[in-house]
Order: C-alpha cells, then structure tokens, then sequence
C-alpha cells in the first residue's frame, strides 16, 4: 500500500475514490464535484493533484502544522503565568479584560478559558442532561374540557339578519 493512504482519513479514501473514477472518465467533473459536495473549480483542482501525486495529493498539507491563527508561544505562555499568579480565582472573561486593562495583551475569552483549563484554574462546566418527563394519562372526565366554537356567516341567504351558530364540543369525546 502506498505510503499516503496509510494517513488518509475515510472522508480522504472517498475522495479520492471518486476522484480517480474522474480521472479515468467513468464519472463526470460535475457529477463527482456534487458527490462530494463542492464546486466543480475544487474538483477540477483535485483531478489536477490526483493526476500529479496520485492519492496523497488530496492530503491537506496544512495536515500537522500549527494553525496560522496560533497565539505564539511566548504570549501563551505569559498569559498562562498570569492566569496562574494574579487571575487564579476569574472567570475567563473578566480574566480576559483584565489581562486587556491592565497588561494590553488582548486575548480571547475562550484562549483564557482553555488556557485557564489546562491549569486547572477552571472546571469546564457539563452541560444539562435532558429531562425526560412521563407521559400522563389522560383524565376521562365529561365535560372537562370543552372547545367552544362560531362562525358569523349570513346563513339564512338575506332572509334574516347575520347570525352566529354556536357548538359546544366535548374534546374528551372527540378524540
């Protein structure tokens, strides 16, 4: 097996399924770029790199790279010092607007609160289970819940004023 399908993801194994069977004009660009859900210019940039590398030039490169957003690592780690030292007991976002205030490093709130997680200064919080409620029966009582309901119409074709029937419906009885 090739080197580069040893790394590949299953959604990358699809991919490049379909993308050879492109190559190979058993599938059309368009057919194999709406399989794939993107446009058919991304598809076409696919064959070009299956036909150059074969299956591992549909690997990201970006693939094991530190995120171009990346804080750097002497920001993280002054701002990791500080949580420890002075903000130990802040929540993430006044920890965050302090470290703004008073020492104009402007970080994110959710930087802070993964930063502050990695130091054990905060404890993520779970979120709620669903409460699942009983199903209760139904009380069969007459007359208990009854549905009133008139519609003013000229019933009588102009051989007497407008009027409005009205229907008591016993619901209970009804379903």
């Amino acid at each position: 097996m090739p080197e580069g399908l040893l790394t590949m993801s299953a959604r990358e194994l699809e991919r490049s399924h379909v993308v050879r069977e492109a190559a190979e004009a058993r599938l059309s660009q368009r057919e194999g770029a709406e399989r794939l859900g993107i446009s058919v210019r991304q598809f076409k940039r696919l064959v070009r790199a299956w036909k150059d590398e074969g299956a591992p030039g549909l690997v990201s490169r970006q693939r094991g790279r530190a995120s171009h957003n990346r804080l750097p690592e002497d920001v993280r780690l002054e701002v990791a010092r500080l949580l420890r030292e002075t903000y130990q007991d802040f929540g993430p976002t006044l920890a965050a607007e302090k470290l703004l205030e008073l020492h104009g490093i402007g970080v994110s709130r959710e930087t802070v609160r993964q930063l502050q997680i990695a130091s054990k200064l905060w404890k993520p919080k779970r979120r709620r289970a669903r409460r699942v409620f009983q199903i209760r029966e139904r009380r069969a009582r007459f007359g208990e819940l009854i549905q009133i309901d008139g519609s003013p119409h000229a019933w009588f074709e102009g051989r007497a004023p407008r009027c409005t029937p009205i229907v008591f419906i016993d619901a209970r009885r009804a379903a």
